[in-house]
């Protein structure tokens, strides 16, 4: 059995005593469901060795919203792998808003993968169609193409993390479609892993769904059995919300 991974993206939220704060107050919720659950928070970069020091003996892991391609160099405000080797277990990699945002191509995603992979983080790679491509029925096609793009080269030894995190949540669409038809496509996203690598790299990869996730909806997320966890955005800058969704698969479903 997967074991359930919940990730909270705190995006460009938060101050400094607002994100220690919400840690402290998170700790006693979602600490003692650490052995069912893995639960991981990216702060912003600012707050993340904030949030570190009070994190020792919880249980809860750290992540990174971003991570540049390169180790070192010129590039002004951007932060590397290797500066997040120790500090971090996880980052976000493809997330759709800079993939949207920020024009970030899949050679750029696959590249920000390696590069996390070689200073021996876990990277989250999130992949998902926008609003125009869902409604043009594309959704399938287009995971399978990035999954495709933005693995090539990458390391197996690890099972993947992949997040199904498709722009048209908050981007673009009113009527989003139903829960169900995000258990289909992480399904989908099983099956292309398998095609692509082989059965026993589909069967280990964590496939989580980050699509406006919140208290309301996690009960029918966690009741999809294709989908092990989420990847929270909104949701996790509230300590009741976010451990109402940690709670969500931590009991059986």
């Amino acid at each position: 059995m997967r074991k359930p991974l919940v990730v909270g993206n705190w995006k460009m939220n938060t101050t400094q005593a607002e994100a220690t704060t919400l840690i402290q107050t998170l700790l006693p919720q979602v600490s003692p469901l650490v052995e069912s659950v893995d639960v991981v928070v990216c702060p912003p970069f600012p707050w993340l060795t904030d949030v570190a020091r009070l994190l020792p003996g919880s249980g809860i892991l750290l992540g990174a919203q971003n991570v540049h391609t390169e180790a070192s160099g010129a590039y002004t405000g951007e932060v590397s792998a290797r500066m997040l080797k120790g500090l971090c277990q996880y980052v976000l990699v493809g997330q759709y808003e800079r993939r949207i945002l920020s024009s970030e191509k899949d050679a750029i995603v696959r590249r920000k993968l390696q590069a996390a992979q070689q200073h021996g983080l876990k990277p989250i790679l999130c992949v998902g169609e926008d609003a125009d491509q869902l409604d043009e029925g594309l959704g399938a096609y287009i995971v399978a193409e990035q999954i495709e793009a933005d693995l090539e080269g990458a390391s197996l030894d690890d099972p993947l993390v992949i997040a199904y995190d498709p722009a048209w949540t908050t981007m673009g669409l009113v009527a989003p479609p139903p829960v169900s038809y995000a258990g289909e496509i992480v399904g989908h996203m099983r099956e292309t892993l398998a095609s692509l690598f082989s059965p026993r790299v589909a069967e280990q990869a964590r496939l989580i769904y980050g699509g406006s996730v919140n208290p309301r909806n996690i009960a029918d997320i966690a009741a999809e059995n294709t989908i092990d966890g989420v990847l929270a955005g909104t949701a996790s800058l509230n300590a009741a919300n976010f451990s109402a969704i940690v709670h969500a698969f931590a009991r059986p479903h």
